[in-house]
């Protein structure tokens, strides 16, 4: 039946296809994807890996850049005054961080921190009358930026009116009083002419008797027993003040003119408004982006140095046990036999040794006598079990592919047994050892951050410092500037979820068997 049928088909139904034509293979329209090349494509479709890389990426760049442009310097505390302050931080005259804390302030303690204010915006004139006194509120030198909350407590049996409000810890400072040579005087006279920038105020007549706390610069309107007086002497409340204004209590000469200064022999007694006087010795104002800790050094100078050290400790150690674990793992796998058997109880006795007591061994006989550095000796005792790991993948992968056919080949045509090892056989196991390699970093710098938090190593020095020895520094303040103590631990915390995410999506990238599972 079939045979009738294809004789029944006419022969002018049969033609010659290409007849007239060369034929020849095609040549390939899309270029060819090496195996770097497709683990890249891969590790891009992986958005929370990209993201991951990118937050390193920044991490990274802080830790290099920010020591350059940085005012303040590691080891060189900006100034014992401007100790733990708050975080500040302003683009034009939006505030990111603000620089103050919330504080309850009774109604003495209000007219006194609106008073500095007062003083330092006009050091001459006494403001008076209800809206100029509100006016001292949130002004620049201002330490109230605004008021919150009013409300009432018991204390000591009586009910005692609170008001809650925003305090800047930079002007909460206020008025300091100062002994400087004639010199120096007349150097500040000079500098805050030339700069347009007030720093020497009216001197307060001390021997006034309603000067209460002759020590105490911020007081510079009569007072007595802390609060304001009238004309006549007498005590006036909250709203007598805000009404009436204070007086003043500067020192003035015969004819009545205020004094700057009183001579006290060779040296000259000043009373300055210490947010500027800051500005004439360190040429900038204070201002912390991060804060500042309890020794009076820059958070984010800090941080950036002890991201330094953390990124050139972890790095060097996974170099390091990269190159040695990948080559002892290397030997095991190939060879096999007496010979992975002998390195392998190597390895289980050194993988029995504790780190801690690793470290604190180095620290004692290397660090302690002056043979290493404390950098130096952290990374040797490291890299004493850090390879193991790496050598366990290497060596695993070393017996996945020593026996497949290209290596069997290879070996038939003369190939040496290093030849094999490192030209065939190691850039197939390539991807999992970088993967193994960088999620070795994370531990590094957590396990560096944990021995210097608990004093095991001395990373605090005028050249080097750690986020551990930050967060044990900060620890005393957590309760009153948790900021100290919360911003390196944060950033730690940040790296290490980076960490994890970046390698995860190496491996998955690196690992060609789930090539085609994402399409």
């Amino acid at each position: 039946m079939a045979e009738n049928t294809y004789n029944s088909i006419p022969a002018e139904k049969f033609r010659f296809v290409q007849q007239n034509e060369k034929l020849h293979d095609k040549a390939l329209k899309t270029k060819p994807i090496g195996y770097f090349k497709d683990a890249w494509i891969r590790f891009r479709k992986n958005k929370a890996s990209v993201a991951a890389a990118i937050v390193l990426a920044i991490i990274l760049l802080y830790a290099i850049i920010v020591p350059f442009f940085s005012v303040y310097k590691l080891g060189v505390a900006s100034d014992m005054t401007y100790k733990k302050m708050n975080p500040r931080l302003y683009i034009g005259k939006t505030a990111i961080f603000d620089g103050a804390k919330t504080m309850s302030l009774n109604d003495k303690y209000l007219v006194n921190l609106v008073a500095v204010g007062m003083n330092a915006e006009d050091p001459e004139m006494v403001k008076k009358g209800h809206e100029s006194w509100e006016e001292g509120i949130g002004s620049y030198y201002s330490p109230i930026l605004r008021l919150e909350e009013e409300r009432v407590v018991e204390e000591a049996g009586k009910e005692v009116t609170k008001r809650d409000a925003r305090v800047s810890t930079y002007h909460i400072i206020g008025f300091r009083y100062l002994q400087v040579p004639k010199e120096e005087y007349e150097r500040i006279l000079a500098w805050q002419e030339e700069n347009e920038v007030q720093v020497l105020y009216p001197m307060v007549d001390q021997d006034n008797p309603y000067c209460e706390d002759p020590s105490d610069a911020n007081y510079w309107y009569k007072t007595k027993k802390g609060w304001p007086v009238d004309e006549k002497g007498k005590r006036m409340d909250l709203e007598q003040t805000m009404e009436n204004g204070v007086q003043d209590n500067f020192l003035r000469d015969k004819e009545g003119n205020i004094r700057y200064y009183k001579e006290m022999g060779s040296m000259y007694s000043i009373r300055v408004l210490y947010y500027n006087y800051y500005q004439y010795k360190n040429g900038h104002e204070p201002t912390f982006v991060f804060g500042s800790d309890g020794g009076g050094y820059d958070i984010a100078t800090r941080m950036a140095y002890g991201l330094r050290t953390s990124f050139v400790l972890s790095f060097g150690v996974a170099l390091v046990c990269f190159i040695f674990g990948a080559f002892f793992g290397a030997i095991e796998g190939y060879y096999g036999g007496w010979v992975d058997l002998l390195l392998e109880r190597v390895v289980d006795v050194l993988w029995r040794m504790p780190l801690y007591i690793i470290v604190v061994l180095f620290q004692l006989h290397l660090v302690n006598t002056g043979k290493a550095s404390v950098l130096g000796g952290l990374l040797m005792a490291f890299c004493v079990t850090g390879w193991i790991g790496t050598a366990a993948v290497v060596r695993t992968q070393f017996y996945r592919f020593k026996n497949q056919e290209y290596i069997l080949a290879a070996r038939t045509l003369g190939a040496k047994d290093l030849r094999l090892m490192f030209r065939h056989i190691f850039p197939n196991a390539i991807g999992t050892i970088i993967t193994s390699s960088v999620f070795a970093i994370p531990s590094v710098i957590l396990s560096e951050s944990t021995f210097s938090y608990l004093g095991i190593v001395n990373l605090n020095s005028r050249g080097a410092v750690s986020l551990g020895t930050m967060m044990a520094d900060g620890k005393e303040f957590l309760s009153e500037f948790p900021h100290i103590l919360l911003i390196p631990a944060a950033v730690i915390a940040l790296m290490m979820i980076a960490f994890n995410l970046f390698g995860n999506g190496l491996r998955d990238a690196f690992n060609p068997s789930l090539r085609g599972a994402d399409e």
